[in-house]
């Protein structure tokens, strides 16, 4: 297997070749099928979002809620954080009592009664498990045909009829430059649609953090902030643009998601989501005990803001792992008080470092240095949404 992999490395595969490899990865396991839940008599409009992970990005917490509000029914299998990318079970599990270790008759009793379920990837696709492993220590991890098709091999399996991609572009994102990440995209539409999922992709920017916050607690609030209706606005852009391309997947017209947070219907989604998976929104999240502010040493505005300095800061704190299976923590993360542009005095606050491990201070802020600057001018600003494909 070793030796296979490291062909496919140097030698790539074709579109049918990819498109077999996760058929079969698929099939290494149980593959959910949930096209028989009805609700109001009514099949279930099934469909799912993936990112392939950044910095501050949260979004994933604000989507669901606003697609269930429409209509839409989300069966969402995530993950935990690895390195610099934040895990969307980590930040959930922020919350006391929430738990993602549902078995499939829940997920397919929440599906019904509340139009998604958030769960552990658990068995789908096992083989992906046993061939990253190898592809770790046999230095293949950067394959793009085995990165399509590990990402593609679960979201196949947990029985969504469509799916949409946030595919990341930029410093802080896995894949740095435009046509790697268009043609990691573009493969993984391909895969989707040849083993019957209607798939389509949003390349986004994130050159940048998302958001104020970056952690797994903190970005549980600013989430909480935006379905409030307040929030980042690209926090709320890019949610709002990745709900109406589910919502367009799965054959919903006719409603718009910005009114869902408007008028609160979302918020009452994900209140009976987490309610649901034993969470309680009531106890205060966690807020790391120690802390740290940095300053600005002269007037002007922030220039601009390095995505992958702010992460591995708050990789640095406890927010992140090095490797599965190592704890992280609730309330480490990073506020950001100033985004790119705008205008900062001196001695005014920049960050808070948050962590319950003082420590940990002294090496985050060490992240930070040279990851911003105040100028006299502001950067140019950066579009968020790059290109759709599909």
């Amino acid at each position: 297997m070793s030796a296979l992999l490291m062909a496919i490395y140097l030698r790539g595969m074709t579109p049918a070749e990819i498109a077999r490899w996760t058929a079969a990865m698929v099939g290494s396991g149980q593959r959910f099928d949930f096209t028989d839940l009805r609700r109001d008599g009514k099949p279930l409009a099934l469909v799912d979002k993936h990112s392939t992970g950044g910095v501050g990005d949260k979004i994933t917490i604000p989507l669901l809620p606003v697609v269930m509000a429409c209509g839409g029914a989300v069966p969402q299998a995530s993950g935990r954080g690895l390195g610099h990318t934040g895990g969307t079970l980590d930040k959930l599990e922020a919350i006391r009592g929430f738990s993602a270790e549902l078995s499939k008759n829940q997920i397919r009793q929440q599906l019904c009664e509340q139009g998604a379920a958030i769960f552990a990837a658990g068995e789908l696709a096992p083989a992906d498990r046993k061939i990253y492993a190898l592809r770790d220590v046999t230095a293949t991890v950067g394959s793009l045909p085995l990165i399509a098709s590990s990402v593609m091999s679960k979201k196949l399996a947990e029985g969504a009829r469509a799916l949409v991609l946030d595919v990341k572009v930029g410093r802080g994102a896995f894949l740095k430059t435009e046509p790697e990440s268009r043609e990691l995209a573009q493969t993984m539409v391909d895969l989707g649609n040849a083993n019957g999922v209607p798939t389509r992709a949003l390349l986004t920017d994130m050159n940048r953090p998302l958001g104020y916050a970056v952690g797994n607690a903190i970005e549980v609030a600013e989430s909480l902030d935006v379905l409030a209706g307040g929030g980042p606005a690209d926090v709320v852009a890019l949610t709002l643009e990745l709900a109406t391309e589910m919502l367009a997947a799965a054959g919903i017209d006719g409603v718009d998601p910005a009114d869902t947070l408007r008028d609160g219907s979302a918020m009452d989604r994900f209140r009976a989501l987490i309610a649901a998976q034993g969470g309680d929104l009531s106890v205060a999240l966690p807020v790391g005990a120690a802390s740290e502010t940095v300053t600005a040493d002269r007037a002007g505005v922030l220039g601009d803001l390095d995505a992958m300095g702010v992460a591995m800061a708050a990789w640095r704190l406890g927010a992140g792992r090095a490797s599965p299976g190592e704890p992280v923590q609730a309330g480490a993360g990073v506020r950001i008080h100033r985004r790119p542009g705008e205008p900062v005095a001196a001695g005014e606050a920049v960050f808070t470092l948050y962590t319950d491990t003082p420590e940990r201070l002294r090496p985050a802020l060490a992240e930070l240095d040279g990851a911003w600057s105040v100028r006299d001018t502001a950067p140019p600003e950066l579009p968020l949404v790059i290109d759709r494909l599909g």
